[in-house]
Protein backbone atom coordinates (compact mmCIF):
# COMPACT_ATOMS: atom_id res chain seq x y z
CA UNK A 1 0.00 0.00 0.00
CA UNK A 2 0.99 3.19 -0.94
CA UNK A 3 2.98 5.19 2.34
CA UNK A 4 0.75 8.00 4.17
CA UNK A 5 1.89 11.00 2.70
CA UNK A 6 1.60 15.28 4.07
CA UNK A 7 -0.29 17.93 2.41
CA UNK A 8 0.82 19.52 -1.20
CA UNK A 9 3.53 21.73 -0.40
CA UNK A 10 1.71 24.82 -1.26
CA UNK A 11 2.61 28.56 -1.57
CA UNK A 12 3.98 30.00 1.41
CA UNK A 13 4.33 26.65 3.05
CA UNK A 14 8.21 26.20 3.48
CA UNK A 15 8.92 22.51 5.03
CA UNK A 16 7.34 19.06 5.01
CA UNK A 17 8.56 16.17 6.80
CA UNK A 18 7.15 12.49 6.61
CA UNK A 19 8.52 9.18 8.56
CA UNK A 20 11.65 8.31 5.73
CA UNK A 21 12.15 11.71 4.88
CA UNK A 22 11.70 15.06 4.31
CA UNK A 23 11.83 19.01 2.32
CA UNK A 24 13.03 22.70 3.45
CA UNK A 25 13.29 25.47 1.57
CA UNK A 26 15.79 27.62 3.36
CA UNK A 27 16.67 31.33 2.65
CA UNK A 28 19.85 32.18 2.75
CA UNK A 29 21.67 32.37 5.94
CA UNK A 30 18.95 30.41 7.68
CA UNK A 31 20.15 27.82 10.17
CA UNK A 32 18.17 25.28 11.79
CA UNK A 33 18.07 24.30 15.43
CA UNK A 34 21.14 21.76 16.94
CA UNK A 35 19.70 18.20 16.86
CA UNK A 36 20.00 14.86 16.87
CA UNK A 37 17.95 11.83 15.30
CA UNK A 38 17.56 8.17 16.28
CA UNK A 39 18.46 7.34 12.24
CA UNK A 40 21.14 8.48 10.01
CA UNK A 41 20.10 10.77 7.88
CA UNK A 42 21.23 12.09 3.89
CA UNK A 43 21.17 15.50 2.94
CA UNK A 44 21.38 17.16 -0.24
CA UNK A 45 20.97 20.82 -1.71
CA UNK A 46 18.57 20.53 -4.77
CA UNK A 47 19.65 24.23 -5.27
CA UNK A 48 21.55 26.42 -3.23
CA UNK A 49 24.58 25.17 -1.05
CA UNK A 50 24.25 23.59 2.86
CA UNK A 51 26.90 23.28 5.60
CA UNK A 52 26.11 20.43 8.04
CA UNK A 53 27.56 20.86 11.65
CA UNK A 54 28.81 18.42 14.12
CA UNK A 55 30.72 17.98 16.59
CA UNK A 56 33.49 16.09 13.88
CA UNK A 57 33.39 19.22 11.64
CA UNK A 58 31.46 20.59 8.96
CA UNK A 59 31.06 19.52 5.86
CA UNK A 60 29.68 21.43 2.62
CA UNK A 61 27.10 20.31 0.52
CA UNK A 62 27.04 21.89 -2.95
CA UNK A 63 24.85 20.69 -5.69
CA UNK A 64 27.28 17.62 -6.61
CA UNK A 65 27.44 16.44 -3.20
CA UNK A 66 25.63 14.72 -0.21
CA UNK A 67 26.06 14.85 2.92
CA UNK A 68 25.93 11.97 5.74
CA UNK A 69 25.42 12.29 9.27
CA UNK A 70 25.15 8.76 11.42
CA UNK A 71 22.15 7.96 13.84
CA UNK A 72 22.63 10.20 17.30
CA UNK A 73 24.86 12.74 16.48
CA UNK A 74 24.15 16.33 17.07
CA UNK A 75 24.21 18.29 14.32
CA UNK A 76 23.05 21.62 12.68
CA UNK A 77 22.54 22.73 9.14
CA UNK A 78 22.89 26.45 7.28
CA UNK A 79 21.71 27.24 4.13
CA UNK A 80 23.92 29.23 1.94
CA UNK A 81 21.95 30.79 -1.15
CA UNK A 82 17.90 30.09 -1.37
CA UNK A 83 18.16 26.59 -0.94
CA UNK A 84 16.10 23.64 -1.31
CA UNK A 85 17.67 21.02 1.04
CA UNK A 86 16.31 17.12 0.82
CA UNK A 87 16.25 15.03 3.56
CA UNK A 88 16.10 11.20 3.38
CA UNK A 89 16.51 8.71 6.02
CA UNK A 90 18.14 5.13 6.54
CA UNK A 91 17.24 2.47 8.51
CA UNK A 92 20.04 0.52 10.47
CA UNK A 93 20.00 -2.32 8.36
CA UNK A 94 20.86 0.38 5.18
CA UNK A 95 22.57 2.79 7.41
CA UNK A 96 25.36 -0.02 8.42
CA UNK A 97 26.54 -0.42 4.92
CA UNK A 98 28.13 3.39 4.89
CA UNK A 99 30.75 4.84 7.03
CA UNK A 100 29.96 5.36 10.81
CA UNK A 101 30.89 9.14 10.62
CA UNK A 102 30.13 11.96 8.85
CA UNK A 103 30.94 11.92 5.20
CA UNK A 104 30.45 13.39 2.10
CA UNK A 105 29.70 11.75 -0.98
CA UNK A 106 30.08 12.40 -4.99
CA UNK A 107 26.38 12.10 -6.32
CA UNK A 108 26.22 9.90 -9.11
CA UNK A 109 23.15 10.83 -11.75
CA UNK A 110 21.77 7.93 -11.05
CA UNK A 111 22.05 8.49 -6.99
CA UNK A 112 20.63 12.31 -7.56
CA UNK A 113 17.32 10.96 -9.43
CA UNK A 114 16.40 8.86 -6.67
CA UNK A 115 17.01 11.64 -3.99
CA UNK A 116 14.76 13.64 -5.52
CA UNK A 117 12.14 10.98 -6.23
CA UNK A 118 12.07 10.07 -2.44
CA UNK A 119 11.81 13.30 -1.56
CA UNK A 120 9.68 15.29 -4.32
CA UNK A 121 5.79 15.78 -4.83
CA UNK A 122 5.04 12.04 -4.69
CA UNK A 123 5.78 12.25 -1.07
CA UNK A 124 3.70 14.96 -0.09
CA UNK A 125 1.33 15.88 -2.93
CA UNK A 126 -2.15 13.96 -2.74
CA UNK A 127 -2.56 14.60 -6.29
CA UNK A 128 0.56 12.87 -7.30
CA UNK A 129 0.52 9.16 -7.14
CA UNK A 130 2.64 7.58 -4.02
CA UNK A 131 5.43 5.44 -3.92
CA UNK A 132 4.41 1.98 -2.12
CA UNK A 133 6.33 0.51 0.88
CA UNK A 134 8.47 -1.79 -1.76
CA UNK A 135 9.12 0.65 -4.17
CA UNK A 136 10.56 2.87 -1.74
CA UNK A 137 12.75 0.26 -0.59
CA UNK A 138 14.17 -0.49 -4.19
CA UNK A 139 14.77 3.25 -4.46
CA UNK A 140 16.63 3.30 -0.80
CA UNK A 141 18.97 0.50 -1.85
CA UNK A 142 19.69 1.66 -5.03
CA UNK A 143 20.80 4.86 -3.48
CA UNK A 144 22.43 3.41 -0.68
CA UNK A 145 24.58 0.99 -3.25
CA UNK A 146 25.50 4.51 -5.30
CA UNK A 147 26.92 5.91 -2.36
CA UNK A 148 28.91 2.78 -1.90
CA UNK A 149 30.60 3.38 -5.15
CA UNK A 150 31.39 6.49 -4.83
CA UNK A 151 34.44 7.63 -2.68
CA UNK A 152 34.14 9.87 0.08
CA UNK A 153 34.47 13.35 -1.21
CA UNK A 154 36.95 15.54 0.54
CA UNK A 155 34.55 18.38 2.03
CA UNK A 156 34.40 17.33 5.51
CA UNK A 157 36.29 19.63 7.45
CA UNK A 158 37.71 18.13 10.46
CA UNK A 159 37.51 20.17 13.80
CA UNK A 160 40.53 20.17 16.12
CA UNK A 161 39.85 19.39 19.32
CA UNK A 162 43.56 20.23 20.41
CA UNK A 163 43.68 23.86 22.16
CA UNK A 164 46.64 24.36 20.06
CA UNK A 165 45.13 23.50 16.64
CA UNK A 166 41.63 25.20 17.74
CA UNK A 167 43.54 28.88 18.08
CA UNK A 168 44.73 28.35 14.69
CA UNK A 169 41.45 27.26 13.54
CA UNK A 170 40.11 30.75 14.78
CA UNK A 171 42.35 32.71 12.97
CA UNK A 172 41.50 31.49 9.76
CA UNK A 173 38.10 30.62 10.03
CA UNK A 174 38.12 34.50 10.58
CA UNK A 175 40.51 35.67 7.77
CA UNK A 176 40.94 32.25 5.04
CA UNK A 177 43.16 34.86 2.88
CA UNK A 178 45.99 34.78 5.68
CA UNK A 179 49.16 33.07 3.78
CA UNK A 180 51.41 32.74 7.24
CA UNK A 181 53.02 29.71 7.30
CA UNK A 182 52.92 27.27 10.16
CA UNK A 183 55.70 28.29 12.00
CA UNK A 184 54.68 32.00 11.98
CA UNK A 185 51.18 30.88 13.36
CA UNK A 186 53.46 28.48 15.62
CA UNK A 187 54.79 31.40 17.28
CA UNK A 188 51.44 33.42 17.75
CA UNK A 189 50.15 30.50 19.69
CA UNK A 190 53.58 29.42 21.42
CA UNK A 191 54.03 25.95 19.74
CA UNK A 192 56.72 24.46 17.87
CA UNK A 193 55.79 23.52 13.90
CA UNK A 194 56.84 20.22 14.93
CA UNK A 195 54.23 19.75 17.02
CA UNK A 196 51.82 21.26 15.27
CA UNK A 197 52.83 18.90 12.53
CA UNK A 198 52.44 16.13 14.13
CA UNK A 199 48.73 17.15 15.69
CA UNK A 200 47.21 17.75 12.12
CA UNK A 201 48.48 14.64 11.30
CA UNK A 202 47.44 12.37 13.99
CA UNK A 203 43.90 14.31 14.97
CA UNK A 204 43.15 15.71 11.80
CA UNK A 205 44.52 12.90 9.15
CA UNK A 206 46.26 15.29 7.02
CA UNK A 207 48.61 18.21 6.49
CA UNK A 208 48.20 21.61 8.05
CA UNK A 209 48.17 22.93 4.06
CA UNK A 210 45.54 20.19 3.18
CA UNK A 211 43.57 21.24 6.05
CA UNK A 212 43.94 25.09 4.80
CA UNK A 213 42.91 24.57 1.65
CA UNK A 214 39.82 22.60 2.69
CA UNK A 215 39.16 25.59 4.68
CA UNK A 216 39.68 28.07 1.86
CA UNK A 217 37.25 25.95 -0.57
CA UNK A 218 34.90 25.89 1.99
CA UNK A 219 34.75 29.57 2.28
CA UNK A 220 34.75 29.62 -1.56
CA UNK A 221 31.63 27.36 -1.87
CA UNK A 222 29.93 29.77 0.33
CA UNK A 223 31.14 32.94 -1.43
CA UNK A 224 29.99 32.16 -5.09
CA UNK A 225 26.75 30.24 -3.75
CA UNK A 226 26.36 34.18 -2.33
CA UNK A 227 26.90 35.18 -5.79
CA UNK A 228 30.61 36.47 -5.46
CA UNK A 229 32.88 36.20 -8.92
CA UNK A 230 35.59 33.76 -9.63
CA UNK A 231 37.89 36.49 -9.30
CA UNK A 232 37.20 38.15 -5.84
CA UNK A 233 36.82 34.44 -4.43
CA UNK A 234 40.32 33.54 -5.73
CA UNK A 235 41.84 36.70 -3.24
CA UNK A 236 39.28 36.45 -0.72
CA UNK A 237 40.64 32.89 0.03
CA UNK A 238 44.06 33.34 -0.34
CA UNK A 239 44.90 32.26 -3.72
CA UNK A 240 47.37 34.42 -5.50
CA UNK A 241 45.62 34.26 -8.83
CA UNK A 242 42.29 33.57 -10.02
CA UNK A 243 44.48 30.73 -12.38
CA UNK A 244 45.80 28.91 -9.23
CA UNK A 245 42.45 29.16 -7.28
CA UNK A 246 40.03 27.76 -10.24
CA UNK A 247 42.98 24.67 -10.78
CA UNK A 248 42.40 23.91 -7.00
CA UNK A 249 38.78 24.41 -6.86
CA UNK A 250 38.29 22.24 -10.02
CA UNK A 251 40.29 19.35 -8.66
CA UNK A 252 38.01 18.99 -5.35
CA UNK A 253 35.41 20.13 -6.62
CA UNK A 254 35.32 18.12 -10.05
CA UNK A 255 33.97 21.62 -11.98
CA UNK A 256 35.26 24.92 -12.54
CA UNK A 257 34.24 28.00 -10.02
CA UNK A 258 32.56 29.59 -13.40
CA UNK A 259 30.43 26.41 -13.65
CA UNK A 260 29.44 25.97 -9.99
CA UNK A 261 28.28 29.74 -10.14
CA UNK A 262 26.59 29.28 -13.25
CA UNK A 263 24.71 25.89 -12.15
CA UNK A 264 26.17 24.34 -14.86
CA UNK A 265 27.90 21.42 -13.28
CA UNK A 266 24.85 19.53 -12.58
CA UNK A 267 21.23 18.96 -13.86
CA UNK A 268 18.63 18.75 -10.80
CA UNK A 269 15.52 18.47 -13.20
CA UNK A 270 16.34 15.37 -15.21
CA UNK A 271 14.84 12.65 -16.90
CA UNK A 272 12.48 9.85 -15.52
CA UNK A 273 14.31 7.36 -13.07
CA UNK A 274 13.84 3.61 -15.07
CA UNK A 275 10.69 1.82 -14.84
CA UNK A 276 11.96 -1.42 -13.11
CA UNK A 277 13.70 0.86 -10.15
CA UNK A 278 10.54 3.32 -9.95
CA UNK A 279 7.64 1.18 -10.66
CA UNK A 280 4.92 1.27 -7.61
CA UNK A 281 5.13 -2.81 -7.11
Amino acid sequence: MPVRRQPRLNAGVTSHMWPSGGRHLWTSGETSAAQSHARGHLVYAASGVLAVHTERGTSIVPANRVAWTPAEFTHYHRAHGATDMRIVFLAPSLARLIPDHPAVFLTSDLAREVLLALTGPRNYDDAAPGYSRSARSRLLRVLVDELREAHEQPLHLPEPQDDRLQSIARMLYETPADNATLAELGKTIGASTRTLSRLFRNELGMTFYEWRTQLRIHHALLLLADGHDTIHTAYACGWANPSSFIAAFTNIIGTTPGRYRTGRHTTTHASQLPAVVASSG
